[in-house]
């Protein structure tokens, strides 16, 4: 008589479900048996999921809305469940004023104030974090007084106003605790201050002068036009600068002035420093920093001046193992359609927006501009896949990526 086999004990059943390859693998093996959905949604296997499985980039949002993925975009019938599901007109926010999204990170929206018109709008505006998926939001206590003052009169007098960036920081441990961190650029120094939902409070945190980030870097320009640091002003115009974040670190790049620099922010250790961009594969036309893996730095460019006259966009990765850690490697380069322009939007982590378009023409006596190719790119797969095709309208506009598990036994309130 065969012997039957034994029962397999739940943590093990719980490390071979945490291997699917997909979220919707995970959903039909809960569907299986009542000690398999038990076990599926017990919530630290998910959590654990979670953090193993990156979440597929869904959506965009810009100034004139959600902007789901379309077939036949493999992410369009979960960004179409999503579409359904959530509110991305965040009519459930205070509705005393217009918001802005700020920043989009594991689910959670960050969005500040829309002052509109105003001449001089406030240095900290009023910043709300939500949860559109689930409707949820928590509005944020203003700074302290003390604490915006400390870079808002000193030193005296100012020639520049400072500049407040919000930031949403990684996920921790708690799922359903969430950190911002207020990067505020001043004429002469870099300050930050951090609100954690655990607490309900702001704090100072790191500090550093412009003149010691960028002490014996007199040669981090690209050409000669572009101003250098003086002894203590900030050189990086904010108008230039854009985010980006990878493996626990915030940078700033303002390649579209030409520079080099890459100012860091650790938020591990919070810490700012400066790198370097490689000294080729990337001009004006944008840049996608992204975790590469195996906590190696990814950076993905457009040549300026592609040899042949065809617009390349290059792959470059950072070591971090043996002599070369440290050093840039280009790893592979996409030749791009010619007669299109072709420029970087957005990041994050593992994926970026690439934008394609006509040249603007004239039809009649009008000017005609394009319609605007939205194409994404995982790092992991190294494939443009077309997401989305809209009016030229806001294209200058900040585009944030929005990435999260679909509507699903996964995604569980953030907030």
């Amino acid at each position: 008589m065969a012997s039957e086999l034994p029962e397999i004990p739940g943590h093990l059943l719980a490390e071979i479900f945490l291997r699917l390859p997909a979220p919707e693998d995970l959903a039909r093996t809960s569907a299986a048996c009542v000690a398999f959905r038990r076990l599926v949604t017990d919530a630290s296997v998910l959590r654990r999921f979670r953090r193993l499985h990156a979440p597929p980039l869904l959506a965009f949002l810009d100034l004139e809305g959600f902007h789901p993925a379309l077939p036949p975009h493999p992410s369009a019938p979960a960004a179409a469940a999503l579409a359904a599901a959530a509110d991305f007109a965040f009519s459930f926010l205070p509705p005393h004023c217009g918001w802005i999204v700020q920043e989009i990170r594991d689910g959670r929206v960050l969005l500040a104030r829309d002052h509109g018109e105003d001449e001089r709008p406030p240095v900290f505006r009023e910043l709300v974090v939500c949860d559109p998926l689930h409707r949820r939001h928590v509005t944020l206590p203003p700074l302290p007084d003390a604490l915006a003052a400390s870079v808002l009169f000193h030193p005296a007098p100012v020639t520049r106003m400072p500049w407040c960036e919000p930031c949403l920081a990684p996920l921790g441990e708690d799922d359903t605790a969430f950190t911002v961190i207020c990067v505020v650029h001043c004429e002469t120094k870099l300050a930050t201050f951090v609100f954690s939902s655990t607490t309900g409070q702001w704090l100072p945190s790191a500090c550093k002068g412009w003149s010691e980030l960028f002490r014996g870097r007199r040669e981090s320009a690209v050409d000669s036009s572009v101003r250098e640091p003086t002894a203590s002003n900030s050189p990086l115009d904010p108008t230039f600068l854009r985010r980006h974040y990878a493996y626990g670190c915030f940078y700033w790049e303002s390649t579209m002035a030409k520079r080099k620099d890459l100012l860091v922010l650790d938020t591990r250790t919070m810490e700012f420093s400066i790198a370097d961009l490689p000294s080729k594969g990337w001009g004006t036309l944008g840049v996608a920093i992204l975790e590469a893996g195996e906590g190696e730095l990814g950076l993905f460019g457009i040549r300026d001046e592609p040899a042949g006259g065809k617009p390349d966009l290059c792959y470059t990765v950072r070591q971090n193992k043996g002599e070369s850690s440290g050093q840039w490697q280009m790893v592979r380069t996409i030749t791009l359609g010619s007669g299109c322009l072709h420029y970087i939007k957005a990041s994050t982590e593992r994926y970026f927006l690439l934008v394609s378009a006509d040249a603007p023409r004239w039809v009649g006596s009008s000017f005609k501009m394009p319609d605007l190719e939205y194409f994404s790119m995982d790092v992991k797969k190294l494939q443009l896949e077309k997401v989305s095709v809209k009016p030229f309208g806001a294209a200058l506009s900040r585009t944030r990526i929005y990435t999260n598990f679909p509507p699903s036994l996964l995604s569980s309130p953030t907030i």
